[in-house]
């Protein structure tokens, strides 16, 4: 077993594919179209460097244009970057990185100016002409900036897509990643993709570039229903796992507390009630109108979002019922239509009426806290593979995310990912060594089987019981596929549906054999069978990784403490700060 930090120099792992019938070449590709990914091509190219942006659907089709309720920095009068450090460091549950956290909450703020001059209005008052600040679970102060009342993250994306036309960054669009390209010593070289008929070229090709930054979003599809769009796959994580990177604390998934209940059998992904609502003074109740947050703690319904997620399955489950309700009837129309008409028309549109009734809201999967680990300049295990967004690990959100950090965390990682390029001198790699596919892929219903199992077994309250039968068959699922391909040299036809399944299947195993290794409850990592937080035993990080050795083998490490390990690549055993 290896030591967390050490890398590893791949898997040799690789997802069936054709082989790339044409290349694009580049100093730097980006993949992904979110926040973080536009920011850093942006940056990148700012400086100097040839940067090719390769995104799953369109430039402005990822996570960042669901993003409802705004971003969050230390802006209003009398806030200070430590305040906002100090809820952040609450909603972590003890596994935050204070200093990837002082970094976010300091830069934060004029990395939030830059986003304006790049071209995102938000709201401001009529009266003084300043940005309008709300509150969301976990702050003690108005920080929120957002735009168009409940359209923040579409005003952002909007922003930025249309910066990077400005700048004439080359895009490739309805493009899904395959896999990392590494050289003879295991330096990134660029990715594989495939064009999805609508883009710039058919078929599998390759952007060949000596550094990857991976923006790819998050996972949400690895469960039945999700505030995520239907292209958050897992892609990213599951493509740095087969080149030999490391994720850490996948186990801690937030489920949005208020997300539109549309019945027990709704699938994909979901309207979002925005938590702003509750910071512009929305109630939880039950059915009887009784407000159950009250004396669960100090905050009531703008508790952090574990706690309110938890509030709201034990109300559901002393009452039997499937959902519970947030009431802002008080807000009236005009309220309801400037503020947050977003979500009214989405109310509207399933036939509720946010101004005349309560709406009925149950959890569902939002946000993977965990994903591709690494330092405080992106840098993941893997030299030349960088990370950021919700696809990174960077220690800022610990055991459970602090409301619309998200986007802040994107925008300041990105920047400095493009820093620490741009400082360095321009990076040559050896051409990507072609390596075999050695992995078995799933059939496309297997990304039905595998939502079902987690939702059933992982989701917001999990168990030892029913975290071993998720394993036991995500393992069938694996070992099924993996002896057709032994036995018979049969895997599923290449496709996306295929490579979407076969990673969801990756990210789900990973998610799971942690879930199972932590025996507490924190942050939003919930286990019926162990309450309790035990900062004894688990104030620590579990890294996982794929095995070089053997290939259906996931080793899980704990870290010695809350801190992680210095990010050290194995080549040079330089160690990064």
């Amino acid at each position: 077993m290896s030591t967390p930090g050490t890398g590893t120099a791949g898997t040799g792992i690789r997802l069936h594919a054709n082989a790339p019938g044409w290349a694009l070449d580049a100093d730097v590709v980006v993949v992904g179209s979110g926040v973080a990914g536009l920011t850093a091509a942006l940056r990148c190219a700012a400086a100097g460097r040839r940067t090719v942006v390769v995104t799953k659907a369109r430039l402005d089709d990822g996570s960042t244009r669901w993003a409802q309720g705004g971003i969050a920095a230390a802006l209003g009068e009398g806030d200070t970057p430590e305040q906002h450090l100090d809820d952040t460091l609450v909603a972590g549950a003890g596994l935050c990185d204070e200093a990837a956290v002082r970094l976010l909450v300091t830069e934060g703020p004029d990395a939030v100016r830059r986003l304006m001059a790049t071209g995102a209005v938000f709201d401001t008052s009529a009266e003084t002409g300043e940005i309008e600040l709300t509150r969301e679970g976990g702050h003690h102060r108005r920080r929120i900036a957002h735009a168009g009342g409940d359209a923040t993250g579409a005003e952002i994306s909007r922003a930025l897509v249309e910066a990077v036309q400005r700048a004439g960054i080359r895009t490739v669009e309805n493009a899904l990643v395959l896999d990392l390209l590494q050289d003879a010593e295991g330096r990134t070289a660029g990715v594989t993709l495939h064009v999805m008929g609508e883009g710039q070229h058919d078929g599998v090709g390759a952007v060949h570039a000596p550094a990857v930054i991976l923006a790819t979003g998050g996972m949400g599809q690895v469960f039945s229903a999700t505030t995520n769009p239907s292209v958050s796959t897992g892609d990213g994580v599951a493509l740095a796992l087969r080149a030999g990177a490391e994720v850490s604390d996948l186990e801690f998934v937030q489920f949005h507390p208020t997300v539109l209940f549309l019945g027990p059998d709704a699938e994909g992904q979901q309207p979002l009630v925005s938590e702003a609502v509750r910071g512009e003074g929305a109630y939880l109740v039950d059915a009887d109108g009784v407000r159950f947050m009250q004396g669960q703690h100090e905050l009531a319904e703008l508790a952090p979002r574990d706690i309110v997620a938890k509030g709201i399955m034990r109300r559901m489950q002393e009452q039997g019922a499937q959902h519970m309700y947030l009431d802002a009837r008080h807000f009236g129309a005009r309220m309801w239509e400037q503020r947050f008409p977003t979500i009214l028309a989405a109310c509207r549109s399933h036939g509720i009426d946010p101004v005349t009734e309560p709406i009925p809201v149950a959890p569902a999967a939002h946000y993977a806290s965990g994903g591709v680990r690494t330092d405080l300049h992106g840098r993941t295990t893997v030299p030349g593979l960088y990370a950021c967004g919700e696809a990174a690990c960077t220690g800022v959100h610990g055991a459970n995310r602090l409301a619309s950090n998200s986007l802040l965390e994107g925008l300041v990682f990105a920047e400095r990912i493009a820093a620490d390029i741009a400082g360095a001198a321009p990076a040559g790699s050896g051409p990507g060594i072609p390596v075999p596919a050695s992995g078995p892929l799933q059939p496309a219903e297997a990304r039905y089987e595998v939502q079902r199992i987690m939702t059933d077994g992982a989701g917001v309250l999990r168990s030892a019981e029913s975290l071993r039968t998720a394993a036991a068959a995500l393992e069938e699922l694996y070992a099924t596929a993996l002896t057709a391909l032994e036995t018979d040299g049969k895997t599923a036809v290449p496709g996306v549906e295929t490579w979407e399944a076969t990673n969801l299947l990756c990210v789900a195993r990973v998610l799971v054999a942690a879930a199972l290794r932590r025996e507490e409850t924190r942050g939003c990592h919930w286990r019926e069978d162990h309450p309790d937080r035990d900062d004894a035993a688990w104030r620590r990080h579990l890294v996982v990784r794929l095995s070089a050795t053997e290939r259906r083998a996931l080793v899980v490490t704990p870290t010695d403490s809350a801190g992680f390990p210095s990010v050290q690549h194995p080549l040079s055993q330089e160690q990064s700060s």
